[in-house]
């Protein structure tokens, strides 16, 4: 039997009824040129605007607030598609998602290739990016300076170590020094995104023995709560989800 138990930030989050602690779901928006598209397997010049079992459309405030609604979740994992290709950052987006969920966290990818482009991005949003915590991904990191320097930031960011395909997405190394990773570090497999297929819970298992003290969050493949069970025990405390979710694989909270 599945319940929703509150953790200890008070985020709501899944388990089973014989198998707590909980497992953390952090829903996500991927964006692109101003809506909302479905992500698979990383194949970015491929996305088509999302379509969803829980709201009509791709509007980012629609689909947002319905993801949040579903987990009951005060964290959404936002990838800004345009900035990460190369293109201008949605700020304007962004500034709309702050404002019409006032009691939700974004955690930010936007290609950030170090501390300042970070930095520069949440001074244009204003005062409303207090709210937002910049993901620093190993797939955008522009040197071993950025990666040394980009969580002595006031506002921590996160650590998304990247990879495809059985390859690391890292030109900087950030997969082998676990001495510079913040308290979270998510661990992303592009390919099994969207794709139905399960999660990289070996990649998981690695990584978690590489670093012990290190709160992981899965993304990609988690297709229902059994795979969330399987997650937790690889040594995930947290997982991105979008796909299940659309698609009613995942339960609404309850409270």
């Amino acid at each position: 039997m599945l319940r929703y138990s509150r953790t200890c930030g008070g985020a709501l989050a899944l388990c089973a009824e014989s198998s707590c602690p909980t497992m953390i779901l952090v829903p996500v928006v991927d964006l692109m040129r101003g809506q909302v598209v479905r992500a698979v397997r990383g194949n970015r010049n491929a996305y088509q605007p999302i379509v969803s079992t829980l709201c009509a459309g791709s509007d980012p405030v629609v689909v947002s607030r319905a993801l949040c609604e579903h987990c009951a979740a005060p964290r959404l994992y936002v990838a800004d598609l345009d900035a990460l290709t190369g293109g201008a950052a949605q700020a304007d987006v962004l500034r709309s998602l702050l404002t019409a969920l006032p009691d939700v966290e974004l955690w930010l990818d936007a290609g950030f290739a170090d501390a300042a482009a970070a930095e520069s991005l949440l001074e244009s949003i204003g005062t409303l990016a207090r709210r937002i915590v910049p993901v620093f991904a190993s797939e955008s990191l522009a040197s071993m300076q950025a990666l040394q320097t980009c969580f002595a930031l006031p506002r921590a960011g996160i650590l998304s170590l990247d990879r495809r395909d059985g390859q690391r997405l890292d030109t900087v190394g950030c997969w082998d020094l676990p001495q510079y990773w913040p308290k979270q570090v998510i661990v992303m497999t592009l390919e099994r995104v969207g794709a139905d297929c399960g999660p990289d819970l070996a990649t998981l298992r690695d990584t978690a023995a590489r670093a012990p003290g290190t709160q992981l969050i899965g993304a990609g493949g988690v297709r229902n709560p059994a795979d969330l069970d399987q997650a937790r025990a690889a040594g995930a405390y947290a997982w991105l989800v979008a796909s299940a979710l659309h698609d009613g694989r995942l339960p609404a909270v309850r409270l």
